[in-house]
């Protein structure tokens, strides 16, 4: 099955563990991006965010503390794209890619359509 599945995890975040869990009960065996280590470029956050067909405000952690002391919630797409590319704390998780698609795993069953 897709062994080409990327998940952009943070194994302190339940929401991306249970995500790949499903991706492992599923036989997948994604390759695992820390993406607090090693952050997407902001032409990748641009590229997953399209590919997911999601608003570049749902990826995006509101709840972050950063969000609100960088005043970003009348931001621009532009200037959100900026702050998590500079602080990648910032950006929603798990986006999980794999050769049918990219998704958002919030809810955890949207990745059930790119398996």
């Amino acid at each position: 099955m897709a062994s080409d599945a990327i998940i952009y995890h943070n194994p302190k975040c339940s929401t991306s563990r249970k995500t790949l869990g499903l991706l492992r009960d599923s036989g997948v065996e994604p390759r695992i991006v820390h993406y607090l280590k090693t952050p997407p470029s902001r032409a990748e956050l641009v590229s997953m965010i399209r590919a997911a067909g999601i608003e570049v405000r749902s990826a995006v952690r509101k709840r972050e503390l950063l969000y609100a002391e960088l005043n970003l919630a009348d931001a621009s797409d532009d200037q959100l794209l900026d702050a998590m590319a500079e602080h990648p704390i910032l950006i929603e998780r798990p986006f999980v890619v794999t050769s049918k698609g990219t998704r958002l795993a919030r809810p955890i069953d949207r990745v059930r359509e790119i398996l």
